[in-house]
């Protein structure tokens, strides 16, 4: 069956007072790879979501090779080929690749057997045939992230998904995987399905788009051939402005350690160890970085140091006194936390824009008065935040959960990075943040590193780690497996020792 071709026409979509999508409209050729770029908030992912059923439009309409179509859910998309990526990936971990694969089309007799070898051979032979490599019969707790986005791939084209949206596909990937995905998408389109690549990387949009839609506060500012547009270019039309390229600045002269991790080993919820006798320190005045493939303990590490995870063995100092391992201790000894999970560690999302930026801080004055919070109070003390970390809207009564992720991610970094706190964790800080946002928060991390603040960095963006760091270290398998750095190294030498199969790199 041939992929169709697809017209949104005059797209608009509303959460509230929020306009994600503002008259769009836009055009997926057959068998083409399509990248769509822009700022938080810009309406890329919603636009998608509506293309693949999973919001209906305020306004507007979809076409199918030329027919009009309404879309009541994401099967009814699925039916005229389109299946989506997401970037945080919906698989069940304790089923098998092909039991994921198969699920909700499972092989099976007129009594309902589930048939395990059928969709043994039927997930082996679309495998094999579009090149996505992947044990049918493995766990999915046992994959690699690379692997398991194999599996949603699969089991998107299985669902018969013939045009693919993928949803920042890189994002936790090792550029050695990257390579990997890149000749699995370009593949892909030779026998005819179309991509749709959402992402913040432009680079990854010159080496691999055709076409690229450019999106800003909500509408298309541009598109046409990935060729004509140089990456200066796609970053002016993201962000309505010049945007500077990221570089570090020059390191300081270090403190004494503010925070050193002795022997650490830390279980993660199966109770095995996640974390495998790691040791290390952080002084004031320095960003270390923790480069890892995620899964291979950083956030079992992180949990641990923010005392949100028990230690199993050895011994966290904070300011020179070791910690215990409660929460409320861990602030106390002047440890702030950027989570790597915003939604289920950073914020609570049923409530508004200052009551989160107040979370652990509602018994200062203000907003605090005696035992009572003040609105009134909580919205001045929150406004200048909003405006100082370019969150949007900057409106201190929304609610949380009515923002973009990236300025979601921009609401934590806000109230963690205005703590005043001696030791910062920042686990993936710019996760899901667009270009312009992602240089603001850099210069923020460097502008509190060269305060004197001691900063433990942990990013899957490499380029990050690169940039911002006076110190790198290698997670995998939960060990430090390498220490450099920026210097010293480069992505694809991490890629090796994040994959561990570098030379002497540790099991």
């Amino acid at each position: 069956m041939a992929t169709p071709t697809i017209t949104l026409r005059e797209i608009t979509r509303r959460f509230g007072p929020v306009l994600a999508n503002d008259d769009v409209s836009l055009t997926l050729a057959s068998g083409e790879i399509h990248a769509i770029v822009g700022e938080n908030g810009a309406g890329k992912t919603t636009l998608m979501r509506v293309l693949c059923g999973l919001l209906p439009p305020d306004s507007g309409s979809i076409e199918v090779d030329g027919r009009a179509t309404r879309f009541h859910g994401p099967a009814d998309a699925l039916r005229c080929g389109l299946g989506m990526v997401h970037q945080h990936f919906l698989l069940v971990d304790r089923m098998t690749v092909a039991e994921n694969v198969v699920l909700g089309h499972e092989p099976g007799g007129a009594i309902g057997i589930f048939h395990r070898s059928a969709a043994n051979r039927a997930v082996r032979e679309l495998a094999e045939r579009v090149r996505l490599p992947v044990r049918a019969d493995a766990p999915v707790r046992s994959l690699s992230v690379g692997e398991q986005q194999r599996v949603e791939i699969l089991k998107a084209l299985y669902h018969g998904a013939r045009v693919l949206v993928l949803d920042e596909p890189t994002a936790v990937l090792t550029p050695q995987e990257v390579d990997e995905l890149f000749a699995v998408l370009r593949e892909l389109r030779v026998r005819g399905t179309t991509i749709v690549l959402i992402t913040h990387k432009l680079a990854e949009v010159k080496s691999l788009a055709e076409r690229v839609t450019v999106m800003r506060a909500g509408r298309v500012v541009g598109s046409g051939a990935a060729a004509e547009f140089s990456i200066e270019a796609l970053a002016e039309l993201m962000v309505g402005r010049r945007v500077p390229p990221l570089r570090a600045r020059a390191a300081r002269e270090q403190g004494p350690p503010l925070l050193e991790v002795r022997d650490l080993v830390v279980l993660e919820d199966r109770g095995l160890e996640a974390v495998r006798s790691v040791h290390f320190e952080v002084r004031a005045g320095e960003i270390v970085g923790i480069a890892g493939v995620e899964g291979n303990g950083q956030q079992e590490l992180v949990e641990a140091l923010a005392g949100l995870r028990a230690v199993a063995r050895g011994q966290i100092v904070a300011g020179g006194a070791p910690l215990r391992g409660a929460v409320r201790e861990h602030a106390a000894a002047g440890i702030a936390h950027v989570p790597g999970d915003r939604l289920r560690r950073g914020l609570v999302a049923e409530m508004t824009l200052a009551e989160n930026l107040a979370l652990g801080r509602q018994n200062e004055s203000p907003p605090a008065r005696g035992p009572w919070l003040t609105p009134s109070a909580l919205e001045r003390s929150a406004a200048p935040l909003l405006e100082h970390f370019d969150v949007r809207p900057p409106l201190p009564r929304l609610l949380a959960r009515q923002l973009s992720g990236g300025n979601q991610q921009k609401l934590v970094v806000a109230r963690e990075l205005t703590r005043g706190a001696a030791v910062l964790l920042a686990a993936h800080p710019t996760r899901g943040v667009d270009l312009g946002a992602v240089a603001a928060i850099h210069d923020k991390l460097l502008a509190e590193r060269d305060s004197g603040r001691a900063i433990l960095l942990v990013s899957s963006e490499l380029t990050e780690i690169l940039a911002l760091s006076d110190r790198i270290l290698v997670m995998h398998a939960g060990r430090i497996v390498h220490e450099t750095r920026p210097a010293d190294t480069d992505e694809r030498t991490l890629g090796l020792y994040m994959a561990g199969k570098h030379d002497g790199a540790a099991a």
